[in-house]
């Protein structure tokens, strides 16, 4: 049965149990959400668990991590209070109780209090450095304070550490100033903002600089006690619930109204709103930057280090958020297009201004396609990039965009100017809409199967590319790493089973799991319309596999072509996850492919070659052990004399990489697409955002591996 078809029938029984356990009031809305959630995830998650004691450990252990994880605030005692309802977890979310859930509340609220005042006092004095110390931070090895000493002992040595790094690292900044000035070196491009800080650093004592370092601690743990005591009962529901879900699989999450409209922003990348990026600084909520074509950005009064103190709705009475959460008052300021927010600001010269703006649509444009031009001296040819950061989709039906129609749009245009090859860039690409990978393999293809969608108890569903038309035929390759994810993953491994491209990088993330959102509000009838809205849940509804029968889950995609990488002798990806689902393997598709690569064996031992003898490239496999060797032997040292000697050895080491990936690479040269001119002959922003990205691509050794290796295959037709 299709989970649409499925999800109806579920909801009307759902409602029958509902019709025995109605609310009696507002404050019974956690009982309705736990039960909603709980009723949801049994019914249509891929893999359901018995909601047992082995459930419970696992829920546990996820909501224990999540509230000290690094172990800086609970001692044994605490835990063992905790550990009592290691095994109840699964008979209170069942009735909705929350004994287990008021408790740890309860505890963290009294050892946050209690450790607001330690760190505070810690703080307040100098730091011995001549002791022989060393503190642990792995938190596989660290174990909970046995009593309230110890925990005060073990935030001594975390602030110390922090202390000496900071005092450490101004040191060197001391002594490289030194060496400069005393060779005569001058920095031109230093920022004019920070010059009067580096003065003051630079002429001071090790005792100021330690004074210095203790300040600098003491406004960050207050900034981060501060956002604590703001959190809400709910924020903290929100993370029990989650640990809930998560005992599920990694990948079902509860999210509320206010989380859900960002994840849609996110997948979209598009709002409605007027486009100023937002942070809390020292209370106060600052503007960050203006989004370039945005309705502030075409407005041109709100700038930059704005401080924001009132908002108000066209000519509404202001209100004050001097001090408010982040999330509320972005909820304040965003609001449909059309409709006037007006924003009461401190510039940054002290005065007050008053500022309105007309909401409007805000692109995020870094989350969408784009492509350019590249050539290098040691061939002829035109290769087309093309960049995608995401598989967006417009799920809120607004007008947006379509990954795979946008990516259409630039293989025509590329073709239109002569590319002899694609290379396709799905590096960090997280997924996204599993629709539109479908339709945008088959721009590659004629016509046959992509993926194979299994749900709960029913044989896999294929999900097929029906139109024979294709949108390229051309030489392509698929740039992937450990960041790349889920759709990304399919498409790479459909290109890959149809030898229709060449992936190249380092291995893929490895979830291949389907998500699916139930909105929560559907759930339960419309007489209980009081405890709404509720949000909604992220399901694992679904798992996929590749034609070939194989999943990605836990694997990832190996490319056919391997290329160092900074985290390749890291565990990265889903098997870092608890609880992720298991790798497993079903049958084949049937599947027909005209398509071939010529001497795959030999363009792969030609790129090895080059890599081998590629200087960056051996950088980059360097650093990457030793960021393997860092990890397992970080500098957890408190001695002045012992720090430095370890962290000078470190810095030796890392000083032949500090400029890995920063020069042009000779020969590889970018082009904007002719197609594109006029868009960003009419749109600064546009022009500057290309411009930028061209920059990083002359610097990117894989993206000139990636351009040899589309040479290879050419010449191999």
């Amino acid at each position: 049965m299709k989970i649409r078809g499925f999800l109806f029938f579920f909801l009307i029984a759902l409602g029958a149990i509902w019709a025995f356990t109605l609310p009696k009031s507002d404050a019974d809305k956690e009982e309705v959400l736990m039960q909603s959630i709980l009723n949801s995830v049994n019914q249509l998650h891929y893999q359901p668990l018995e909601i047992d004691d082995d459930f419970s450990e696992r829920a546990y252990k996820l909501y224990l991590e999540s509230l000290d994880r690094t172990k800086l605030f609970f001692t044994v005692d605490d835990v063992a209070q905790l550990e009592a309802y290691k095994h109840k977890i699964d008979d209170q979310a069942s009735a909705s109780e929350f004994e287990f859930f008021e408790l740890s509340m309860d505890i963290l609220s009294k050892r946050t209090k209690q450790i607001e005042g330690i760190y505070k006092d810690i703080l307040d004095k100098p730091f011995d450095f001549t002791l022989n110390e060393v503190v642990e931070f792995d938190e596989e090895k660290i174990e909970f304070a046995k009593d309230e000493a110890q925990l005060k002992d073990y935030w001594r040595k975390s602030l110390k550490h922090r202390i000496l790094r900071d005092v450490v690292n101004n040191l060197e900044k001391q002594e490289d100033a030194k060496e400069k000035k005393a060779s005569g070196e001058v920095d031109e491009e230093e920022d004019k903002d920070e010059d009067d800080e580096k003065e003051d650093i630079l002429n001071m004592t090790f005792d100021e600089l330690e004074a210095k370092a203790r300040k600098d601690a003491l406004k960050v743990h207050d900034n981060w006690f501060e956002r604590m005591s703001k959190l809400r009962r709910s924020d903290r529901m929100d993370a029990y619930i989650n640990a809930i879900t998560a005992a599920f699989d990694p990948h079902t999450n509860y999210l509320a109204p206010k989380d859900k409209e960002s994840f849609d922003i996110r997948i979209s990348g598009r709002l409605e709103g007027i486009g100023a990026q937002l942070r809390v600084e020292d209370g106060d909520i600052k503007v960050t930057r203006i989004v370039p074509g945005s309705a502030s950005w075409r407005q041109k009064e709100l700038e930059a280090k704005d401080v924001i103190t009132k908002v108000a709705q066209g000519e509404e009475e202001p209100v004050d958020v001097v001090g408010m959460r982040l999330d509320d008052a972005v909820q304040l300021i965003r609001g449909k297009k059309g409709t006037e927010v007006r924003l009461t600001v401190t510039k940054i010269d002290g005065s007050t201004k008053v500022i309105p703006i007309i909401r409007d649509i805000v692109v995020l444009e870094d989350s969408y396609t784009k492509s350019t031009i590249l050539q290098n001296d040691k061939s002829d040819t035109k290769i087309g990039l093309i960049n995608l950061p995401q598989f967006y989709a417009d799920f809120t039906k607004t007008g947006g965009q379509n990954c795979a129609e946008d990516v259409d749009i630039e293989l025509q245009g590329l073709q239109e100017e002569g590319v002899d090859g694609i290379i396709l860039d799905l590096r960090n690409n997280g997924g996204g809409s599993l629709n539109e990978v479908v339709d945008m393999s088959g721009l590659f293809i004629e016509k046959g199967p992509i993926v194979q969608v299994k749900s709960k108890g029913t044989d896999p569903r294929i999900l097929s590319d029906k139109n024979s038309q294709v949108a390229y035929d051309g030489p392509l390759v698929i740039l992937i790493n450990s960041g790349s994810a889920s759709a990304s993953e399919i498409l790479a491994a459909a290109m890959q089973d149809y030898k229709r491209a060449v992936v190249v990088g380092s291995n893929s993330f490895g979830k291949g799991t389907v998500q699916r959102f139930i909105n929560l509000d559907k759930t339960v009838p419309a007489i209980m319309s009081d405890v709404r809205p509720l949000g909604s849940v992220k399901m694992t509804v679904q798992k996929f596999y590749r034609i070939n029968g194989k999943t990605t889950q836990l694997k990832g995609v190996s490319p056919d072509i391997a290329l160092p990488y900074r985290y390749n002798y890291i565990d990265t990806g889903e098997k870092e996850h608890d609880y992720p689902m298991e790798w497993d393997v079903i049958q084949p598709v049937k599947y027909e492919t005209d398509y071939t690569i010529n001497n795959l064996s030999k363009i792969k031992q030609i790129s090895q070659q080059r890599v081998e003898n590629n200087k960056t490239f051996t950088l980059i496999d360097e650093r990457a052990k030793l960021l393997k060797e860092e990890n397992d032997n970080p500098n957890n040292h408190l001695n002045l004399e012992d720090y430095r000697k370890q962290a000078d050895k470190v810095g030796a080491r890392y000083e032949k990489y500090k400029d890995l990936g920063k020069e042009a690479i000779a020969g590889l040269e970018v082009e904007i697409p002719k197609f594109v001119m006029p868009l960003v002959e009419v749109d600064s922003a546009k022009l500057a955002r290309m411009e930028e990205w061209h920059k990083n691509v002359v610097k990117d050794v894989y993206v000139e591996e990636a351009l040899n290796i589309i040479n290879d295959i050419i010449q191999e037709k």
